[in-house]
């Protein structure tokens, strides 16, 4: 998303065309609230002072300035007159993104199958311009077919999948409609050769899986590499992913999912280790063509009666 600065010229529809597809309410946020710690510390005026303005407390005020909660357009209104920004169209620009921050996401009619900590996920991923991830245990979930992701959701048993199942399931299917946008991010999965072995819903889902992933390393923004048995657990001891933003007030990701929780890494000794061990496995993995043809070898080999 083209992040426009305070007092440029830029009209709401020129914004619009500017704005990639998949930029989101949850990225929107995060840059907003970026925009408005700058002006704030351009006023010269304490984070107290400003929370005192609209009504609220400094940890309120840290949490907004971080994007982690939405804007009230009140309360943005309060706070760029405070920081002396009177005129109309530049107080517009930003009141415009505060609506379009609290605009619902796709997700969000699935709040009550899905936990709170991967909303958030699915909304900072949506606004990815690369997605890095690396798996042990199954087939990323963005490159995963039906069969597969129900197989997964339903703990081996997709004959007993429930309305909520389904619905968990519909969630990652939509979530894969973003590998076809216009602009579409760069997605880089690395898996652990076991992978292609575990038999997640059977043989023949499995094969569907080796086939789907096959089709879909063939597409430009999509990397696939395997990892093979006798370097896998040197550089990595678990699951991982780094997401990348094209614009600068989103500070690169690292996810690392639980059971129950995930954690998000954003400091940026935190990611670089982990970038640092991405690069590891990505040597340490077959090439992309090397994958290809181990794959079209795999595949074949489960269609052979």
């Amino acid at each position: 998303m083209a992040v426009v600065d305070i007092g440029e010229r830029t009209s709401v529809a020129e914004r619009e065309q500017q704005e990639p597809e998949g930029a989101g309410p949850t990225a929107r946020r995060i840059i907003l609230g970026a925009q408005l710690r700058r002006l704030r510390e351009r006023a010269g005026v304490a984070r107290s002072d400003a929370a005192w303005s609209i009504r609220g407390s400094d940890s309120k005020m840290s949490r907004l300035e971080a994007g982690k909660v939405g804007f009230k357009e009140r309360d943005v209104a309060d706070l760029l007159t405070m920081y002396g920004i009177t005129a109309e169209d530049e107080r517009e620009l930003l009141l415009d993104m505060t609506r379009r921050s609290n605009e619902p996401g796709w997700w969000q009619p699935y709040g009550d199958v899905l936990p709170d900590w991967f909303e958030d996920y699915v909304g900072l991923e949506m606004s990815a311009s690369r997605i890095q991830t690396y798996e042990l245990l199954f087939v990323p979930g963005l490159l995963q077919t039906e069969d597969y992701a129900r197989a997964i959701i339903t703990s081996g048993h997709p004959e007993r999948a429930s309305a909520d199942d389904e619905r968990r399931l519909a969630v990652r299917m939509r979530r894969q409609q973003m590998l076809g946008r216009r602009d579409a991010p760069t997605v880089w999965a690395i898996v652990d050769e076991a992978v292609l072995y575990r038999p997640i819903g059977g043989p023949s889902v499995l094969a569907g899986q080796i086939e789907r992933l096959l089709e879909l390393s063939a597409l430009p923004n999509v990397v696939v590499q395997v990892l093979p048995f006798t370097l896998s657990g040197y550089a990595a001891e678990s699951t991982f992913s780094i997401l990348r933003f094209a614009e600068p007030e989103l500070p690169d990701l690292v996810y690392q999912e639980h059971l129950t929780a995930a954690v998000y890494l954003d400091k940026r000794p935190e990611v670089e280790a982990y970038s640092r061990v991405m690069d590891r496995v990505a040597v340490d993995a077959l090439t992309p063509d090397e994958t290809r043809q181990y794959l079209t070898k795999l595949a074949a080999e489960r269609r052979a009666p």
